[in-house]
C-alpha cells in the first residue's frame, strides 16, 4: 500500500477502504508519513468530501490511535452531551444535574476552554475545593452512586486528532465537514458513553454560522456515531445572541444555580430541558419526549436538580455551601455598568464580539497556559428585542479593576450591539432535530 496511491484515489473522488484510511492514520501517528503527504490527503478530503462509511472509518481510526475509556463498571446506559461551542454556554452545569435527578446516568469527561471563557472544567473549579481530577475508580463509583460525575480528561484520547488538527490549522483545511465531525467525535467515542446528544450551534456566535453548514455537520456526526454503535441525536440551536445572561466562570455557576431553582434565563432553561429530554429518551428512561420534558421540569420545580448539583459538588470535594450561598464563589473587585449610547430596541447582537469582550476582561484564554480569573465576566441586561434608553445599562462588567482591560472590553462590547427604532422579533432558537431517521424541523 502506497501513500501516493491513496492520495491520488481520494483526489479523484473515489472511495477509500477502511484499510487505506487506517494505513494513513497509523502511518502518520508513527511518523512514517510526513506532514506534506498528510496535508495533501487532507486537502483531497476537503475538496472531495467523504462518504458516511469513510467518515466513520476515519473517526474510528483516530479513536483507536490512543486510549479508550471503559465504562462497563457503570451500571445502565451512559449518556453524554457535546456542544459545538458558543457564548455563555452554561448548559452542562444545569443539564447534568437535571438528567441525573430524572433517572439518567451522566458520565462526562470534559476539557478546559480556549476562547471566550473557560470550559466546563474551569467553571466547576471556581467552586471552592471542587476536584476535577478523579481516578477512573472514583469516576465510575460516583456515577453508580449519584448518577453524575464530571471530570477532566485524564487519558490520552484520540492523539491522532491533535496532530491532524494542528496540520489542518495551517493548511486551510479546518472547515471540512467530515474532518470536523471526525475531530469532535473521535474524542467523544473514545470517552466510552453509550449515547451522545449533540448541541450544534448556528448563528453569529457559532463555529457554523450558516444553518446549512450546521445541518450538514449534525447529519455527519449522527451518521458516524450510529455507525460506531452509539445512539445519537443532534439538535441545531441558535447562537445569534449569547445564551442566558452570564459570560464568565463564577457568574455562569451562579446562573446555573438560579436556573436549577427555576429562576434563571428562560432560553438556558428551555435548551437544557430539550437536550435533557433527548438524553433521557435515548437512555430509555422515558417512553417519549413529552414525558421526558415533564419529568425534567418537575426536578427543577421541586429542586431535586439543585440537590443533585450539591451532591456532585460534595462528592467531588467541593463546598456545597457555595451552591446555597453563591457569594462564596470568587467575587470580582469592581462592577461596571456599560451604558447604551443609543435609544430604541436591540436589533442585533454580535455574540462573538460579546464573548471577546469577556475574554479581554480575563474570563478566557488565548493560549493554553493563560490563567483565567474566575471572578470576571459579562452579565447581560439587554438582549434582542428589548427596549433600551440612552444611558441605560446594556450589561454589567465584573472586573478586576484594570482600567485598560475595562476600556478595551467596553469598546468591543458596545460595537457588538445594534440598536434601532424598530422592534424586532427574538431570533428563532430551535431549528431542527437530527436522528438516524432523518431531519425533523422544529
Amino acid at each position: 500500500m502506497r501513500v501516493y496511491d491513496i492520495i491520488l484515489k481520494k483526489r479523484n473522488g473515489e472511495r477509500l477502504s477502511k484499510e487505506e484510511i487506517n494505513f494513513m492514520i497509523e502511518g502518520y501517528c508513527k511518523e512514517e508519513i510526513p506532514d506534506y503527504q498528510m496535508a495533501a490527503f487532507l486537502m483531497a478530503v476537503y475538496f472531495q468530501g467523504m462518504s458516511p462509511e469513510e467518515a466513520t472509518d476515519l473517526t474510528m481510526a483516530m479513536v483507536n490511535s490512543g486510549d479508550r475509556v471503559d465504562l462497563k463498571a457503570i451500571a445502565g446506559f451512559k449518556v453524554d452531551k457535546h456542544s459545538t461551542g458558543g457564548v455563555g454556554d452554561t448548559t452542562t452545569l444545569v443539564l447534568g444535574p437535571i438528567v441525573a435527578a430524572a433517572g439518567g446516568k451522566v458520565a462526562k469527561m470534559t476539557g478546559r476552554g480556549l476562547g471566550h471563557t473557560g470550559g466546563t472544567i474551569d467553571k466547576l473549579e471556581s467552586i471552592p475545593g471542587f476536584r476535577t481530577s478523579l481516578t477512573m475508580e472514583e469516576f465510575t463509583e460516583n456515577v453508580n452512586r449519584i448518577g453524575l460525575a464530571l471530570m477532566g480528561q485524564t487519558k490520552e484520547l484520540a492523539p491522532a486528532d491533535k496532530r491532524i488538527y494542528a496540520l489542518r490549522d495551517v493548511t486551510a483545511t479546518v472547515d471540512s465537514t467530515p474532518l470536523i465531525a471526525g475531530s469532535i467525535l473521535s474524542k467523544k467515542l473514545a470517552a466510552g458513553s453509550d449515547g451522545i446528544v449533540l448541541d450544534v450551534k448556528t448563528g453569529s456566535g457559532a463555529f457554523m454560522v450558516k444553518y446549512e453548514d450546521a445541518l450538514a455537520l449534525a447529519e455527519a456526526m449522527v451518521a458516524i456515531g450510529e455507525g460506531a454503535g452509539k445512539r445519537m441525536v443532534a439538535l441545531i440551536t441558535s447562537m445569534e445572541e449569547p445564551l442566558g445572561q452570564a459570560i464568565g466562570n463564577a457568574i455562569e455557576v451562579k446562573e446555573a444555580i438560579d436556573t436549577l431553582k427555576g429562576e434563571g434565563p428562560k432560553d438556558l432553561e428551555e435548551l437544557c430541558i430539550e437536550l435533557g429530554a433527548n438524553m433521557l429518551l435515548i437512555s430509555e428512561v422515558v417512553r417519549n419526549l413529552k414525558e421526558a420534558r415533564e419529568r425534567l421540569r418537575e426536578v427543577i420545580e421541586n429542586r431535586k436538580g439543585l440537590e443533585k448539583l450539591k451532591e456532585m459538588v460534595k462528592t467531588q470535594g467541593g463546598d456545597p455551601k457555595a451552591i446555597d450561598d453563591p457569594s462564596l464563589l470568587p467575587q470580582c473587585k469592581e462592577r461596571i455598568e456599560v451604558e447604551s449610547l443609543g435609544e430604541g430596541y436591540v436589533q442585533k447582537i454580535d455574540a462573538f464580539s460579546v464573548g471577546v469582550s469577556s475574554q479581554v476582561l480575563g474570563a478566557g484564554r488565548q493560549k493554553k497556559e493563560d490563567v483565567i480569573d474566575s471572578s470576571v465576566g459579562v452579565l447581560l441586561k439587554k438582549k434582542i428585542g428589548d427596549k433600551v434608553k440612552a444611558g441605560e445599562p446594556l450589561a454589567i462588567f465584573h472586573t478586576d479593576g484594570d482600567r485598560k482591560k475595562i476600556e478595551n472590553a467596553k469598546e468591543k462590547f458596545l460595537a457588538s450591539y445594534s440598536i434601532g427604532k424598530e422592534k424586532v422579533k427574538k431570533p428563532k432558537f430551535f431549528y431542527a432535530r437530527v436522528t438516524k431517521k432523518g431531519v425533523e424541523e422544529l
